[in-house]
């Protein structure tokens, strides 16, 4: 039962062993370890790709302020290496200033945390045109998918503390 409680959704949403939660959660134990390991095998997979762990870091710290989840935000933050570059990608008011590829990644992050439905088959097209592999292009969409699946569970969990 421990194990969960070294989860970055448990600690985002500050459920601990004591609270009455903990038993619900403990149920779910399998699920709450699979997500860390999703958590683990998205943002420092060996290899990396064309994704670097620091960009991956930046890019779910970004999309946890576009969620406003400042603990969230501040796990990836840690993450970050002390790179200008790396820090800047991370807050949501950078655009990517003159690098093509990074300017490109951002902006479909963007979208894709804050308006999915809008999202086309031109956006991937747009990744494309500035130099980003198809490879990376899946590797984007996993860090994006599973930071959004990472929001709503320590959301749906908080709105179940409330409630308690």
């Amino acid at each position: 039962m421990d194990d969960i409680f070294k989860s970055v959704v448990v600690e985002a949403v500050g459920i601990s062993v004591n609270h009455p939660l903990a038993a619900v959660l403990s149920g779910r134990g399998e699920v709450m370890q699979l997500t860390q390991r999703s958590h683990d095998a998205v943002l420092k997979p060996e290899p990396p790709g064309g994704l670097s762990h620091g960009e991956r870091a930046a890019l779910a710290c970004r999309m946890a302020w576009l969620n406003d989840e400042e603990i969230l935000a501040r796990h990836y933050e840690a993450m970050i290496p002390e790179r200008v570059e790396l820090q800047a990608m991370a807050d949501p008011a950078f655009n990517g200033a003159d690098d093509k590829r990074i300017k490109a990644i951002l902006r479909h992050t963007d979208l894709v945390t804050v308006n999915p439905k809008q999202a086309t088959e031109g956006d991937v097209s747009a990744l494309k045109s500035a130099g980003i592999l198809e490879s990376d292009i899946v590797r984007l969409s996993e860090l994006i998918a599973f930071v959004s699946y990472q929001v709503r569970v320590i959301k749906g969990l908080r709105l179940m503390v409330e409630t308690v």
